[in-house]
């Protein structure tokens, strides 16, 4: 196990009472124990953000790069297509 630092940790009258409930009920022996387990849990959910972000970043990188097409084109093509499926409707149903 890796070296131990104490630290002390002001917070609210009710969260340590739940901390201090949650030792008593024997859900966790210290209340050492709640706070290494939160910061576990924040670390790792610092690592998911940082993953996710990086994940943006390189889907921002590939949208910059890629080809670009303007909105009308992209609507003018959407039309079309809505058009053709409803024309095809339209000839199977008579």
């Amino acid at each position: 196990m890796s070296k131990l630092e104490r630290i002390t940790v002001t917070m609210p009258e009710e969260m340590a009472a739940r901390m201090r409930a949650a030792v008593e009920s024997g859900e966790y022996a210290t209340t050492s124990e709640i706070v290494r387990e939160a910061l576990r849990d924040w670390q790792e959910y610092q690592e998911r953000r940082l993953l996710k972000l990086e994940k943006l970043r390189d889907l921002i990188a590939e949208g910059e790069r890629g080809p670009y097409r303007s909105a009308t084109e992209v609507l003018d093509e959407l039309e079309a297509k809505y058009l053709k499926i409803a024309e095809l409707t339209k000839n199977s149903a008579a």
